[in-house]
């Protein structure tokens, strides 16, 4: 059964909270990162990208980069920018994005949960990018970005939710992309022991987003094991900072691809070679977005189409059964040679948070063709994981994302 622990949070003074508060590290270039930095300069990527704050000369990952997060982060704790929550506490934070809102519970996971697989994922990691943030976590001594959990939605947990609603939050605020964050602090030592046996009876929990920064997390805690070989399993590096949302206020969008070449085909042959493995129509402006699973929308030579998939071909299969995986089953690795669509050049992804508007401009730009995906569903996630399986690169894209600062889990 799951894990899920209080905790003693670090986190803005309610002022500083709105100007804090930051994308995801991992969103921006570092160009971007800078800029965003040089907009607001108290934003917390000025420690989740410290090279924010040195001459683009200094390598990204050199030491002194992690020594300057470590240096900015204790020093704006010293100095009150920063408050430290006296005694664990759950926290709740909602997010709420073109009036649809999701409501997380922030707390600390098990990394022991993460290696048994009560946490399960869907993606594998890297290890180049999980070096990252393992500096970062262990030079900082603190988790500064929290991993988004999901978890089947429980009624208990949901009573607590609302009754904490009831209360006036601890931070409101309107993000500068339009999302408004909400969140309360829960003290009640009542509510707490609910929370945590509620949990507590949960007996699997999903790694929706942050893949990375979990596996970079669970490593950092079991280099401190080895460093404490008397350690007891209470210590925080046993745990990394998350917020769990129940599965029925999660909405996944499309995640989509564009292709640079058509494999030394014309469009007309291309669209052609279509037509022998798909059911394709040609469809105006209006309806470029798939209306259900087994369908898929094409833009070519200026033209969007829609693409069912043939009864045939699909798949009970929790990863070949995905449209993602149809897509690159029939068509990208046979017909256009894209046979590892997380190392080849010739193929790119893009966001739904960027619109269909955004695949007919790169059509225009450095691509030949652009696939829209119907989303993948959170019921399809958890298949996937609960089958022990892995997902396809690029499948889910989870919106609104989760901004770092407002929760910090020191690890000591």
């Amino acid at each position: 059964m799951a894990d899920i622990r209080p905790f003693a949070g670090i986190r803005p003074s309610k002022q500083k909270a709105a100007r804090i508060a930051a994308l995801p590290y991992d969103v921006y270039s570092r160009s971007e990162a800078k800029e965003e930095v040089e907009r607001e300069p108290e934003s917390f990527l000025k420690i989740d990208r410290a090279e924010t704050q040195f001459d683009d000369s200094v390598d990204t990952y050199a030491p002194e980069v992690y020594r300057r997060a470590h240096d900015t982060l204790w020093a704006l704790v010293e100095n009150k920018t920063f408050i430290e929550d006296s005694r664990a506490c759950y926290y709740l934070y909602e997010l709420t994005m073109d009036g649809r809102t999701q409501t997380g519970i922030v707390a600390t996971a098990s990394i022991d949960d993460y290696q048994s697989g009560v946490i399960k994922k869907h993606e594998n990691t890297r290890a180049e990018k999980e070096k990252d943030r393992i500096c970062h976590v262990d030079i900082c001594n603190a988790q500064t970005g929290p991993i988004f959990l999901a978890y089947r939605q429980d009624p208990e947990i949901s009573r607590i939710t609302d009754l904490t609603k009831e209360n006036q939050p601890e931070y409101d605020f309107t993000s500068p992309d339009g999302v408004t964050h909400r969140v309360w602090v829960i003290t009640d030592p009542e509510r707490i022991s609910r929370i945590q046996s509620a949990f507590g009876k949960i007996g699997q929990i999903y790694i929706a987003d942050g893949h990375h920064r979990c596996a970079s997390a669970v490593k950092v805690g079991l280099k401190r094991r080895e460093e404490h070989p008397d350690y007891d399993g209470t210590e925080e590096f046993n745990y990394f900072l998350s917020v769990l949302f129940p599965d029925d206020e999660l909405c996944i969008m499309d995640y989509n691809r564009v292709v640079r070449d058509l494999g030394g085909m014309t469009e007309a042959a291309f669209l052609e070679k279509m037509k022998t493995i798909f059911d394709v129509e040609p469809l105006g402006s209006a309806g470029r977005r798939p209306q259900e699973k087994g369908t898929f929308s094409m833009y070519l030579a200026d033209q969007w189409y829609t693409c069912t998939i043939r009864s045939g071909d699909r798949s009970d299969d929790p990863v070949k059964g995905l449209d993602v995986s149809l897509l690159q089953d029939l068509l990208l690795d046979p017909v256009l040679g894209i046979k590892d669509p997380k190392t080849d050049k010739r193929i790119d992804f893009v966001g739904g948070i960027r619109g269909m508007d955004e695949l007919e401009r790169r059509c225009h730009l450095d691509a030949k063709a652009a696939f829209a995906m119907y989303p993948t569903s959170i019921g399809e996630l958890f298949a996937v994981a609960d089958a022990g399986l892995l997902m396809p690169p690029k499948s889910t894209w989870f919106e609104p994302k989760l901004r770092s600062g407002l929760f910090i889990h020191a690890l000591s």
